[in-house]
């Protein structure tokens, strides 16, 4: 079946960085692109980044841009978000998803926490 799951996440000091990972399995990988997305207490889920299929095409939040990077790895269904210069707000739970079944909350995974603050 479907499924993400994600890890790497942490507790981390204000301008600290972390990388996340999310293995994806029981889909074709490389033909879709992928999404990171999180979601902090008490607001709604955003997106964060995406990527291509291939890898070829990214897009970020404005919140994000020039400190994130997502990145994949074809070969090993990964795909990963380096996270530099991190700021408490952007404590949150942070979840992977591919584009194409972002409307099925049952393939959403457990998330992981990154939790900012000195």
């Amino acid at each position: 079946q479907v499924q993400f799951v994600e890890s790497g996440g942490g507790l981390v000091q204000p301008g600290g960085s972390l990388r996340l990972s999310c293995a994806a399995s029981g889909f074709t990988f490389r033909q879709y692109g992928m999404s990171w997305y999180r979601q902090a207490p008490g607001k709604e889920r955003e997106l964060v980044a995406g990527i291509s299929s291939y890898g070829g095409n990214t897009n970020y939040a404005d919140s994000v841009k020039g400190r994130f990077t997502i990145s994949r790895d074809n070969a090993k269904n990964l795909v990963y978000l380096q996270m530099n210069s991190l700021k408490p707000e952007d404590t949150a739970v942070y979840y992977c998803m591919a584009d194409l079944y972002r409307h099925r909350e049952d393939y959403w995974g457990q998330g992981t926490q990154v939790t900012v603050s000195s």
